[in-house]
């Protein structure tokens, strides 16, 4: 199949692609409520097996780690074989760091345990591609929402994960044992949904067929450069201080059904916009959407900084997801928008390695600033929401640098 063949075969009425966002919508639901019961709940199983507790959020670094490592082979993997192989490849991965996650926790071993979460980054890796597999065969009105209404989807792994959460996590004499079982089940439930999946493999160029960019190519194009920084800096510091969270909340004297409870309105406050978040970049434009994003995580950061009373914690992780909803939305669409199809497994999968890189960095960082900045819970929780500042003004000074850019460069 040439490339002119596999356009068409996608079509422009977009019910393969309706029908595709359906599924995509139920595994996004489904398979995605096992990552808010494994950030939930991460850093406090690392806490009670770490020696020391610098350490206690290096379980959710390493899946974040091993989400970025995986992006790239995730991502040729699609290109060659298809979308629904990489997607069975990811609940493969979730089933299986699940299962060593609880092997780990069942003989107290710290270092098993990372391995289970370094195995669980292959499925996170999977469910970045979620997004862009809902633009592969829709039209070009078609696409933003497309994307969003996947997204969306997470509304429902928001309510699920958390509430799997308080069921399972003392389930068993051993704490937290229960959670990663039962995110054995959620992935081999979730697998059957992509035997669902209708998007067609891409074609096997032919040898006079256009090449595309170079990856340098690729990321030194502007509007490529600017949708990348904006993705990593809502990505990474929304998950800066949403893997603090738990901890700041049961340090500062609330117990971990609190703790479930602030993490299961941020992941809603995340997903409930996407409803809506296509629409919007539709009729205003997605630069304006991403600008939004970010001023609106530079708000989550200053109540946070005014105090751990519960409402604040309430009100900045639910901003921290609004502020995440569109900047990470709007940047997924001006990426899908600015490369070809041939160039889709090389730009996507570089678009992830670099996102997911910068969301390890902060992972890593978050129980750092959390654990070892101060004496107490609130002055790491501080130092949590002071870090997010530079990298603000750096994506705002990016998307301003965009806007100002002569139009025919």
């Amino acid at each position: 199949m040439t490339e002119t063949e596999y356009t068409a075969d996608i079509g422009t009425d977009d019910r393969r692609a309706r029908r595709n966002v359906t599924v995509l919508v139920l595994a996004q639901a489904i398979l995605g409520s096992q990552m808010p019961m494994i950030f939930t709940i991460g850093g406090l199983a690392g806490q009670s097996l770490a020696s020391n507790v610098c350490f206690a959020t290096l379980p959710i670094s390493l899946i974040v780690l091993g989400s970025m490592l995986a992006a790239t082979p995730v991502s040729h993997m699609m290109q060659k074989y298809g979308r629904r192989a990489g997607f069975l490849i990811g609940t493969s991965s979730g089933a299986l760091g699940g299962a060593v996650g609880a092997y780990g926790l069942y003989h107290a071993s710290f270092p098993i345990f990372l391995i289970g979460s370094l195995i669980t980054g292959v499925y996170m890796s999977a469910q970045g591609f979620y997004r862009f597999a809902a633009a592969d065969t829709a039209s070009d009105t078609f696409r933003p929402k497309a994307i969003s209404y996947v997204m969306a989807g997470g509304l429902a792994a928001a309510v699920i994960g958390p509430q799997l959460v308080k069921l399972t996590s003392q389930s068993l004499v051993i704490p937290f044992m229960g959670t990663y079982l039962a995110v054995i089940g959620v992935n081999v439930v979730g697998s059957v949904l992509f035997f669902f999946l209708d998007i067609p493999k891409p074609p096997v160029p032919s040898e006079d067929a256009p090449k595309g960019r170079s990856r340098w190519e690729l990321i030194t194009t502007p509007r490529i450069a600017v949708a990348v920084i904006c993705a990593m800096v809502s990505y990474a510091l929304m998950n800066l201080v949403m893997t603090s969270t738990p901890l700041a909340v049961v340090g500062c004297g609330f117990d971990e059904g609190t703790a479930a409870d602030v993490v299961t309105a941020h992941v809603l406050a995340m997903y409930i916009p996407s409803f809506f978040t296509g629409h919007l970049i539709a009729r205003f434009g997605v630069e304006k959407i991403v600008a939004a994003g970010l001023v609106i995580l530079a708000g989550a950061g200053a109540v946070a900084l005014q105090g751990v009373d519960l409402e604040n914690f309430f009100i900045a992780l639910v901003l921290l997801g609004l502020g995440w909803n569109f900047g990470f939305i709007g940047a997924t669409t001006m990426l899908a928008g600015a490369h070809e199809p041939h160039e889709r497994g090389r730009m996507q999968g570089l678009n992830d390695l670099m996102v997911f890189g910068g969301v390890t960095v902060a992972s890593l960082a978050s129980g750092g600033l959390m654990n070892c900045s101060g004496g107490t819970a609130q002055v790491g929780w501080t130092s949590v929401n002071l870090a997010m500042a530079p990298f603000l003004m750096l994506a705002g000074g990016a998307l301003i640098w965009l806007a100002f850019r002569p139009k025919d460069a």
